[in-house]
């Protein structure tokens, strides 16, 4: 799991945010996307906005408190962060007790197994398992993604609070690919419809070439969804409808190991 942070948010900063040292810290942390591995101080200042002699009193903070790693060629995120992140406690529990889950879902599937959580609008990817043979995706542990286009997100808007599918719903719906659902009234159809059979579909809407099943992982009341778990293959290969009972046994089993855990 990468807990770190993340470019492709929407939450960014406001202007205001930078007025304070907390703001100004933050935004330098978020200057780093997720194939970033070094940063010069200019393309820091670059990308938020700060002048170059407060990027480098800042930066010098976060190193101090090992958050950056001070390197020849610039900045990178130091250990301090995966240290402060694993201290998440209800995503680190969900990943501890899910992880067997994950691992027996992929031996008998041997495809790209997803466990993600909704945040907002978004999917958080908590885990990430495929083999040599897995298909390309665009996912990440720690990465996000829209809800509407990933049946990952799909199962967690179904069962998410009503406030929440409202928003997304009503807002616009990006295009990510030719196949995305763009439509509310057609999106809202298939979201009753993984209500009415314990799973979700992704066909090529997120990325061209990928299909993908999900579950979701419901709490005792079987309303609410604490997460979702995915399958993910290629197009010409992998037939999603046939991993549906699979999917939905280990989103139950898993969602009954949750509940005795009280998270």
């Amino acid at each position: 799991m990468v807990l770190g942070v993340d470019r492709d948010r929407d939450d960014a900063l406001a202007p205001n945010d930078l007025d304070t040292v907390l703001g100004k810290a933050v935004a330098i942390l978020r200057a780093f996307g997720a194939d970033d591995r070094i940063l010069p101080l200019a393309e820091l200042a670059r990308r938020t906005g700060l002048a170059k002699p407060t990027v480098h009193r800042v930066a010098g903070d976060l190193v101090r408190h090992r958050l950056l790693e001070k390197t020849e060629h610039g900045y990178r995120l130091a250990g301090g962060l995966f240290e402060l992140g694993m201290r998440a406690a209800t995503e680190r529990t969900l990943l501890e007790v899910a992880m067997p889950f994950l691992q027996e879902l992929y031996e008998r599937t041997h495809e790209t197994v997803h466990l993600g959580v909704q945040e907002g609008t978004e999917v958080v990817y908590i885990a990430k398992i495929g083999g040599h043979r897995q298909a390309r995706s665009p996912s990440r542990a720690g990465g996000r993604m829209p809800m509407h286009c990933t049946a990952i997100g799909k199962a967690l808007l179904a069962h998410a609070p009503s406030e929440v599918r409202t928003a997304v719903l009503s807002g616009p719906l990006a295009r990510r690919t030719p196949q995305t659902v763009v439509a509310p009234g057609l999106l809202r159809q298939q979201l009753e419809r993984t209500l009415e059979t314990g799973v979700a579909y992704e066909r090529e809407e997120s990325t061209i070439g990928l299909l993908c099943i999900s579950a979701p992982v419901l709490d005792p009341d079987g309303r609410t969804a604490l997460a979702a778990i995915s399958i993910t293959g290629p197009v010409g290969r992998f037939r999603p409808e046939l991993h549906e009972t699979a999917l939905r046994a280990t989103a139950a089993a898993l969602s009954s190991t949750l509940a005795r855990t009280r998270l």
